[in-house]
């Protein structure tokens, strides 16, 4: 197979994707790598039918990556995960209507152009969880305890569109839970809130309900491979994020994984969104398989 990764400068070393990326041409496929926002590209030859099997995105949230992918869909090409389910969670705004639309434990949500407008916001409502609409890796999110501590248009990451959520008390250990080809991996870390946290990051055991939202996540935004954020609150847990193509940190044989999962959805065309949430059980996986099909995923 042929597969084009979009990959911006934030990403170039990281092992999702490089890893991948090494390990799907070891096993004799094709691999292109396009660094949008860093060359010139000539669209009508960069986004062309048939030249790529799939199309995969690295990219942070509000990079040009998510444009080229989109061409990429336009024109009938595979992309990875489906284009119309990225931009629906790297939107946080629209991503929380969807989830509350879809009966999600999300926090109450509120939107604004700049910070001083949550000012408005009840005082009962807070401390508020403050981030950009568009944020990634945490990126610029604040733990607001009073309107009179918001945050000013000027400061770093509170340009466009905002989005506020009550703060929901918990213990200072983010539970992060990664979807991969159908099978779910959960693992604890320290919050972004509260980072003198000693926490040390691990897998752990997945329990019922919170497998079940995860898998109601891939289901409800169409996604094949992508991570979510639970905060475990008081009244149990509550889905703070969600992410297409993670890290997948502590997954076992994470590259293994993601790269068989890429050739499987580009081997099921553009047609299959959320195939992999929404699939009875997960491909076949050998950890210690030494290649995969070149002609297929199958």
């Amino acid at each position: 197979m042929r597969i084009c990764f979009l990959v911006e400068e934030q990403y170039r070393h990281d092992g999702m994707p490089v890893d991948v990326i090494r390990q799907l041409s070891a096993w004799g496929h094709r691999v292109d790598v396009l660094r949008p926002g860093g060359s010139l590209l000539k669209l009508s030859e960069t986004v062309r039918a048939g030249e790529h099997d799939a199309w995969v995105l690295k990219t942070v949230s509000g990079g040009p990556g998510l444009t080229l992918l989109e061409a990429a869909a336009n024109v009938g090409l595979t992309t990875v995960n489906d284009a119309r389910s990225i931009r629906g969670v790297r939107d946080k705004a629209l991503a929380a209507v969807i989830a509350e639309h879809h009966g999600l434990p999300v926090p109450v949500t509120y939107a604004a152009a700049r910070p001083e407008e949550f000012a408005e916001i009840p005082d009962a409502a807070y401390p508020l969880v403050v981030k950009p609409a568009d944020g990634s890796s945490g990126r610029a999110v604040r733990l607001v305890p009073s309107p009179d501590r918001l945050p000013t248009a000027g400061e770093e990451g509170m340009g466009g569109m905002l989005i506020a959520q009550p703060y929901v008390p918990n213990s200072g250990v983010d539970l992060k839970v990664y979807c991969v080809d159908g099978e779910l991996y959960a693992t604890e870390r320290c919050s972004p809130l509260h980072p003198g946290q000693p926490v040390r990051e691990r897998q752990v055991p997945l329990t019922a309900e919170v497998a079940a939202i995860a898998t109601e996540v891939g289901a409800v935004f169409g996604l094949d491979l992508y991570g979510l954020d639970i905060v475990r609150g008081p009244d149990g847990p509550v889905l703070v994020d969600v992410n297409d193509f993670p890290s997948f940190r502590q997954v076992p044989d994470a590259v293994a994984r993601v790269a068989w999962a890429i050739l499987r959805l580009a081997d099921a065309g553009p047609n299959r969104a959320g195939a992999a949430a929404t699939a009875p059980g997960p491909a076949p996986f050998a950890p210690d398989r030494t290649a995969a099909p070149v002609g297929g995923a199958a």
